[in-house]
């Protein structure tokens, strides 16, 4: 008989291995044979593809973005998070243990309906005992629940990547920003001092009698106007800085009384970014795929939990321990207490209420699916047009900085005819109108080439290798 105990016990924990809902298969995801619009150069990235810009100060600053913004730290507490709940949800899968210790003083009444001697009123009872309690996963809810919890543990460190990933390009957003802006400032105050020292000397001519009232009052105009330029571009470095000191992670106290050390060069162009030779699928490796697919294996995994609760549970219990009138003898011979059990709970009738949790559960996981193919379709999306914005972006600037060469020639070809009377003054005015203005479209067209090389490594998900 004892045999054949064993034998069902054994055939109950095979069953454990069985599963009432078949395993995850990744979703078909038609992706193109090669990128379009990429060039045939191939930088190789690793996770630290800032370097790229070889800026020391950059560098230092991606690192104290790293280890002090809010929004990263928040990320990591969440994965904590649901790595206890991942080891929680595992412990289920082995028998709780556990200790207890108990002592009673009792009395029983006088006048009971069972006289009881009057030596026997009072009463001592110790008791020391382990408990077991242990449940047969037969059909794989334990298991099941398991799996959704390290699916959504693998989600919370995907979601971290992407935050980590998206603090890093936009900290080397904000910081060629503030670059530029600088570089702007600069260009305005170069073409402020130009044009002061050239009014203080129309003003020498003027009390002459060589210009007159018309033109000289054109001059100080003009100078008024490149002078409010510079307020508004100062503002917008301000807020820049400000915010920038916020995804730093500075405290309210730096964010007042300290600046953003910035030690770039802002004319040199970032070398050309582009994926080359780099095989499609390596975009379903971006941290927000990765946490879209986590987060449909965990609604697949918790449908088998669902669908398990339809089929009977079975729990095994049991204690050993000692018992006794008096201290002195709990741990002795006599002493011994132990108890084994088994139940089995079998749901009859729920009013729908399991089948309708199994349906809930199922269109759950039809959302997660949706979510996870709008995902691919966005990472696509997001590097074509990055791809698109790079080129772009490095035409744009190669435009502005041909621009800006010839409106200087312009300029200087501009003041020899006036100074031979060949031009009128206002045609002086218009070259170095137009020369202010194209100088700051080269810099904040060098920005924009910067950021484009940022944007596309975020739409690729960070750093990769070429094989």
């Amino acid at each position: 008989m004892n045999h054949k105990y064993l034998f069902l016990l054994c055939f109950l924990l095979m069953l454990g291995g069985c599963s009432v809902w078949p395993a995850y298969q990744q979703p078909k995801s038609e992706l193109p044979a090669a990128w379009q619009g990429a060039s045939a150069q191939t930088l190789p990235l690793g996770e630290r593809w800032w370097t790229l810009f070889d800026d020391k100060s950059l560098d230092a600053l991606v690192a104290e973005a790293f280890e002090h913004n809010r929004d990263l730290a928040l990320a990591a507490a969440r994965v904590g998070e649901a790595r206890a709940l991942s080891r929680v949800a595992d412990s289920q899968l082995f028998p709780s243990v556990d200790a207890t210790a108990q002592r009673d003083r009792t009395r029983a009444s006088e006048v009971a309906p069972i006289p009881i001697p009057a030596s026997a009123l009072e009463r001592n009872s110790y008791r020391a005992q382990l408990n077991v309690s242990y449940e047969l996963d037969l059909w794989g809810r334990l298991r099941g629940a398991g799996n959704a919890a390290r699916a959504e543990l693998l989600a919370t460190e995907a979601a971290r990547d992407t935050v980590r990933v998206a603090l890093a390009a936009d900290v080397v957003r904000a910081y060629f920003t503030l670059l530029a802006l600088d570089e702007q400032i600069a260009a305005t105050r170069r073409a402020l001092s130009l044009r002061e020292d050239n009014l203080k000397l129309q003003r020498v001519r003027h009390k002459a009698g060589l210009i007159g009232d018309y033109q000289l009052r054109q001059l100080e105009a003009e100078l008024a106007a490149a002078q409010a330029q510079l307020p508004a571009l100062q503002r917008d470095r301000t807020a820049q800085e400000l915010a920038f000191a916020v995804l730093l992670g500075r405290s309210p106290r730096a964010i007042s009384e300290s600046s953003v050390a910035l030690a770039g060069d802002g004319n040199v162009a970032p070398p050309p970014l582009a994926p080359e030779g780099l095989p499609s699928d390596l975009l379903l490796r971006r941290p927000d795929i990765v946490q879209a697919e986590q987060r449909l294996i965990a609604q697949h995994a918790r449908i088998a939990v669902a669908r398990a609760a339809l089929f009977p549970r079975i729990s095994l219990t049991g204690y050993l321990g000692s018992e006794s009138r008096a201290l002195g003898d709990l741990f002795t011979g006599p002493s011994l207490i132990w108890q084994l059990a088994a139940g089995v709970a079998q749901p009859i009738f729920q009013a729908g209420r399991l089948q309708g949790e199994i349906e809930a559960v199922k269109a759950r996981e039809k959302q997660a699916l949706a979510q996870y193919q709008k995902a691919v379709q966005e990472a696509f999306r997001e590097v074509q047009q990055a791809l698109s914005a790079q080129t772009r972006a490095r035409e744009v600037f190669e435009a502005e900085n041909a621009r800006a060469d010839a409106l200087k020639d312009t300029l200087r070809l501009a003041r020899i005819r006036y100074d031979n009377g060949l031009v009128s003054q206002l045609e002086v005015i218009d070259a170095e109108r137009n020369l202010l203005a194209a100088d700051l479209n080269r810099v904040d067209a060098l920005r924009a080439r910067r950021v484009a090389v940022a944007d596309l490594v975020r739409a690729l998900g960070g750093g990769w290798r070429a094989k």
